[in-house]
């Protein structure tokens, strides 16, 4: 199983990025999948997870602003991020497990496949 992220970048705060994992090996159907980040020195945090049955769940940090998305023909995993602010600066990773399929949740312990990471920086 591979994933691989791309759509990083800088954007000022308030713009908009849309981050994609596209994944090979396997197909997205039965798995959950779920957007993680982190920033140098604190741990990776959750941002949002969207499990096999679409059941959708994010970091309250995010709500209203991010939207996890998929689209099993092209097997990619999408993060629309709109509104940004300086504090979503960090590197975004994807990450997936078949086994937490029906009950996802954003603990990344809980995830045994993951991307590289794209990095996000937006500027005040």
């Amino acid at each position: 199983v591979q994933l691989v992220e791309s759509g990083g970048g800088s954007v000022q705060a308030g713009g908009s990025l849309s981050l994609s994992c596209e994944a090979s090996d396997y197909t997205y159907e039965g798995y959950c999948m779920a957007w993680f980040r982190q920033v140098p020195g604190k741990e990776r945090e959750g941002v949002a997870m969207l499990d096999s049955d679409g059941t959708t769940m994010y970091a309250d940090s995010v709500k209203g602003r991010f939207t996890i998305s998929q689209d099993i023909a092209k097997n990619t995993l999408y993060l629309q991020m709109n509104n940004m602010k300086p504090e979503d600066t960090a590197m975004y990773y994807c990450a997936a497990d078949e086994l937490l399929s029906g009950a996802g949740t954003l603990v990344p312990g809980d995830y045994g496949y993951w991307g590289q990471g794209t990095q996000v920086l937006v500027s005040s």
